[in-house]
């Protein structure tokens, strides 16, 4: 039992429901391109189901990578962690994280067989940029925030495969992601021994970029009204710890920032559905919140 819970620390199960709600807000998007239709396609929930399932196999995969990649550090930072503390081999940890991001190439294959899906292909790229990060790319000031960014990106990407047709519309707006968690990956270099308040500063003014982008796009689609009381949950969220972080930058307030912003991605998620005028999921994607806030409670998040 010990080790099974040594698997889902490793696994970081409060992020991986967050990497749900970034599939489910991609879907949204994908099935907005039919509103003015008459006859919009049903929602594909086997597809969908396989795109959850997707997305949670390599995000999970990706983080226990993360800590294989870290052992060595986590026996003098975070000697507690389930590798550097003796419960979990190596090894055996990195089997486990390449099989889980195998099982969620292999998940994305079943969305579609169709060589024309886009699905697979991006599911390959998450897996791939994920290994990048955790074994280069994080030690880089720029680019380590850049390709944990990415990762985000392609995860709305993941969801939007679901209409092949509406990754090559909408993949712009993986930006707004990808600049969110370049903020938050920005920032979490201080959680061990403190930041500077010129990153954090920064990191607002991203935040702040990434609620502009989301209302423009509920003003041009007229869902200003259902998209607001999720953008107003979603500032109080990301920018109250935030703002303590700022005001004294020191190790466990950053955690707590950092914490609070890979959290909220749920209720971001959210708003990107209301917006786009699916009020199922946003309902949806809210509701995965409080399931996320009670595995945070019993799983570290960072």
């Amino acid at each position: 039992m010990k080790q099974f819970v040594g698997y889902l620390r490793l696994m970081r199960p409060a992020n991986i429901v967050t990497a749900i709600s970034d599939v489910l807000a991609g879907v949204a998007i994908a099935y907005a391109m039919f509103i003015a239709f008459p006859v919009a396609p049903h929602l594909n929930w086997t597809g969908i189901i396989f795109l959850i399932l997707s997305t949670s196999f390599l995000y999970g995969g990706g983080v226990v990578m993360n800590d294989v990649f870290d052992t060595d550090l986590d026996k003098l930072e975070r000697p507690e962690r389930p590798i550097p503390s003796g419960l979990i081999k190596k090894s055996s940890a990195s089997f486990f994280g390449i099989s889980l991001i195998v099982l969620g190439v292999l998940c994305a294959i079943l969305v579609s067989p169709s060589l024309q899906s886009l699905s697979w292909v991006i599911a390959i790229i998450i897996g791939a940029a994920a290994l990048i990060y955790d074994k280069w790319a994080k030690h880089h000031a720029f680019f380590g925030p850049l390709t944990m960014g990415l990762c985000r990106g392609l995860n709305l990407l993941l969801g939007m495969s679901i209409i092949t047709i509406a990754v090559h519309a909408f993949v712009y707006l993986a930006l707004v992601p990808l600049l969110y968690i370049f903020a938050i990956t920005m920032i979490s270099r201080g959680e061990v021994h403190g930041g500077k308040r010129t990153t954090l500063y920064v990191a607002a003014a991203l935040y702040l970029l990434v609620i502009l982008t989301i209302l423009y796009i509920s003003f041009t689609e007229d869902t200003l009204l259902f998209t607001l009381p999720f953008i107003v949950f979603f500032s109080l969220m990301i920018f109250l710890p935030l703002q303590k972080a700022i005001i004294k930058p020191e190790g466990p307030r950053i955690g707590k920032a950092v914490k609070a912003g890979v959290i909220s991605l749920i209720i971001m998620n959210a708003s990107w559905a209301a917006a786009v005028d699916n009020l199922v999921l946003a309902a949806i994607i809210i509701a995965l919140l409080p399931i996320s806030l009670l595995l945070a409670r019993l799983f570290a998040v960072t």
